[in-house]
């Protein structure tokens, strides 16, 4: 690939790794970009945060193909994932470590399937608070780390499908199609909620936005000699 090309517009699909923002990896591509084509600037930029402790697909677009970020951001998204139920943590993910726990003898597998009924279809939301939307120009995770907690707004989102894959109690394997928007790691402690107990993410893993898929995605080192082979 030309430096040419580069300029003009290209989307690397990238299999984001455990506990590396998305700030990060598009950081680390820019720089290898810039080192690699002796280009001063480049733009860089990615189509919808994946969180540090999720891994999975991510859309890094350059040039004036950063442009088409908001069409890939809205486009469906499909997740894999683990909840554990019986606990919180403040992040609802496990960046936080726990802060309640609950009881789970009487979370039955049947149970289990009945309440992902609950949240099919047009749906509210309401965000965490360890997220990265503005309220009044700050953003919550920052006043979460204050240790505030502020009423938020909920949102409405669009959850197509939420299959069950695997139960061993306390843990729960899921996979979600869902809408812009959506907050899996919300997703998680309401699902805790709505048994009547607690929930977090344990593990979160996207693998598709619309017709991409992190089966084609480079699970990179973040080296230059990507950019050396994508020349040849």
């Amino acid at each position: 690939m030309n430096v040419e090309k580069i300029q003009e517009g290209h989307i690397f699909l990238i299999d984001k790794p455990l506990d590396w923002t998305s700030f990060d990896v598009v950081n680390k591509i820019r720089w290898n970009i810039r080192k690699a084509y002796n280009l001063k600037k480049i733009k860089v930029g990615h189509a919808g945060t994946l969180d540090p402790k999720a891994t999975g697909l991510l859309l890094v677009c350059t040039g004036k193909w950063t442009k088409r970020i908001d069409e890939y951001q809205a486009q469906e998204k499909t997740y894999t994932g683990t909840i554990k139920l019986g606990a919180t943590t403040p992040t609802y993910d496990l960046e936080s470590d726990e802060d309640q726990t609950f009881p789970i003898d009487h979370i039955t597998n049947e149970k289990i399937l009945e309440a992902t009924q609950q949240f099919v279809g047009e749906i509210q939301q309401f965000p965490p608070m360890h997220s990265a939307i503005k309220v009044d120009g700050k953003r919550l995770y920052e006043l979460a780390r204050e240790g505030q907690e502020i009423e938020r707004k909920s949102r409405t989102i669009t959850i197509q499908d939420f299959k069950i894959t695997r139960i061993d109690l306390p843990y729960v394997d899921f996979e979600v199609n869902c809408s812009k928007g959506t907050y899996i790691r919300s997703l998680a402690y309401d699902f805790g909620k709505a048994l009547n107990s607690g929930g977090y993410l344990t593990a979160l893993r996207r693998t598709k936005i619309g017709e991409f898929d992190v089966l084609n995605a480079e699970n990179l080192a973040f080296e230059q000699s990507y950019f050396e082979k994508e020349n040849n």
